[in-house]
């Protein structure tokens, strides 16, 4: 019996001590290590723990992962239900403002998405809608794509939201509009009422942007509808410009009638298309309007909104200032040595030439430096720029072309900056327009602010010059252009011209360039006209021949 009470002894339940912990061994080792730790009660159930974690998935996505959540953004998104296709996304604020902008701000609706088969975690997809705004509606179809992810948080697969997701030509911070195209367009017409286009005239596309934008709401026209980006404010966004994804209609063109003359404005595309970087501009003298622009680079319109040292065509407002002053007569003797010291800087002529008890007619048709520039000392620092403003109209910022355009600049310099006005270099500045205007000047003898739309179309205000040059200065200085064109620098351009003509030409040195930029203004009759070659050498042999091709044209 001894025996047996002790073996039932040993059968009886113990409590064992584990690492300061007691638990109850029932049935061995291994059941009571397991209730340790939480897995299971002493009864063979799961207990519940504080400490327990939910697992997080992790690793690649699975194919049918990829699939599901695509499928249920796209449903989701196709059914109308934003807020469920927001919920699917990574970002669901940004989808859900896009996507109710989808069907309220680009007013697309009957929405159909085909999923097409999944690149890894990439599923390309297809999209057919129809655009409505007003009763103007039309289909749309394009191809997306969306991408699914993993959120780190808890491994849910969700799509990893871009704008790009609802179009391929959004960025982040775009958004999708349907309305009205803006400005209305424009149909704008020659002087003898032929359609101006960039098909047949390659230099107007910036001159016709310019019209839309100036008289497409007043031309009597009415705007298009469209679907279109509209740009936000993002990195990548800031360069790009809104587009237009689907035209609905096409919009009713206003007229707008300018001074185009169509003869010369073929002739004058045909001229720069012979030399590279070149513009010309011509004008009217009597009435101030332009009949012809054209620039051989025609992203931008050189002719009307360049900004270039003019070089020496400068001189003609610089003969006339010395001429008003009497520091110059047209056949007095005037000095040109073969430099001149001004403000520091030593000036000279091109080859270092000189002319030796020369006139100023002579100085002037040869183009001499030394001789404008040694009258330096006679003059004030405002002197140069009064006269450009007050004689010819310029400097002002007040021209009123009908497009936009540069109305030049002759700033208030002093010392050698003020030398080097004088013959158009320092910080003097002019295009063709300006310099045809000069030109146009001295023939009329009076300023007439160029325009290319009539002012009675929109009653604006033209520029005006606050006073001329008397009488005697201004004889003078068509004798100085007309012995230029004759027997200067300008002759062998303006050779076959004949009639009333004058010119000048001019060289304008530019950091950088090894070549000047080549310069021509020049009058004949009615006509009065500018050009430019950037980086072509000198006026006569480069812009020259473009000028004087217009010329011959008129008078």
């Amino acid at each position: 019996m001894g025996n047996r009470r002790r073996v039932a002894e040993r059968g009886k339940t113990r409590p064992a001590v584990i690492g300061g912990l007691i638990a109850v061994v029932v049935g061995g080792a291994g059941v009571g290590a397991y209730a340790l730790y939480g897995g299971a009660s002493a009864d063979g159930t799961r207990s519940a723990s504080t400490d327990q974690k939910p697992e997080v998935k992790t690793g690649p996505l699975s194919a049918t992962e990829v699939t599901t959540t695509a499928k249920a953004f796209l449903t989701a998104w196709q059914s109308g239900k934003v807020t469920e296709a927001a919920a699917a996304t990574d970002d669901s604020a940004a989808a859900k403002s896009l996507l109710t902008g989808y069907t309220k701000d680009a007013h697309i609706k009957d929405v159909t998405l085909a999923p097409g088969t999944p690149a890894g975690d990439k599923v390309p997809f297809s999209v057919k809608a129809t655009v409505s705004y007003k009763g103007t509606e039309k289909p749309l179809a394009y191809d997306s794509a969306l991408t699914v992810l993993r959120r780190t948080s808890d491994g849910k697969p969700l799509v990893d939201w871009h704008s790009a997701v609802v179009h391929p030509d959004l960025k982040d911070g775009d958004k999708l509009v349907t309305g009205e195209a803006g400005t209305p367009p424009v149909k704008a017409l020659d002087r003898d009422g032929g359609e101006l286009t960039k098909k047949k005239y390659a230099s107007l596309g910036p001159v016709l942007d310019g019209l839309r934008e100036k008289y497409g709401k007043q031309a009597g026209g009415k705007a298009g509808i469209e679907l279109r980006v509209e740009r936000g404010k993002s990195a990548e966004s800031d360069d790009l410009s809104d587009k237009t994804l689907l035209e609905l209609s096409k919009g009713t063109p206003g007229t707008v009638k300018t001074t185009l003359d169509p003869a010369l404005q073929a002739a004058a595309e045909k001229q720069v298309a012979k030399k590279a970087r070149s513009s010309v501009a011509m004008v009217r003298p009597s009435t101030g309007e332009i009949l012809a622009a054209a620039n051989a680079s025609p992203g931008f319109n050189t002719a009307f909104q360049g900004s270039l040292a003019p070089g020496s065509t400068m001189k003609v407002i610089t003969a006339s200032l010395l001429l008003e002053k009497g520091l110059a007569s047209a056949d007095r003797k005037h000095p040109c040595p073969k430099y001149f010291t001004y403000g520091h800087w030593k000036f000279q002529n091109d080859k270092k030439f000189e002319i030796k008890d020369g006139t100023f007619k002579a100085s002037f048709a040869r183009s001499c430096n030394t001789a404008f520039i040694s009258q330096a000392p006679k003059l004030k620092d405002d002197d140069l720029t009064k006269q450009a403003q007050q004689v010819f109209g310029l400097g002002l910022n007040n021209w009123a072309i009908g497009v936009p355009s540069f109305d030049g600049a002759v700033p208030v310099q002093s010392a050698a900056q003020m030398g080097a006005s004088l013959i158009g270099q320092g910080g003097v500045r002019m295009n063709p327009l300006n310099m045809a205007s000069v030109s146009a000047t001295v023939k009329s003898g009076t300023f007439r602010q160029p325009y290319l739309v009539s002012p009675d179309v929109d009653g604006r205000k033209l520029a005006t010059a606050s006073r001329t040059m008397s009488a005697g200065t201004l004889s003078q200085l068509r004798e100085l252009m007309s012995y230029t064109a004759d027997y200067g620098t300008a002759a062998e351009a303006m050779a076959g011209v004949g009639g009333d003509a004058g010119a000048k030409t001019g060289s304008a040195e530019v950091d950088g360039q090894k070549k000047p930029n080549g310069w021509f203004t020049a009058y004949r009759g009615d006509l009065a006209a500018a050009g430019v070659v950037q980086q072509g050498g000198h006026g006569g042999e480069t812009a020259g021949p473009i000028v004087a091709a217009l010329l011959k044209m008129g008078g």
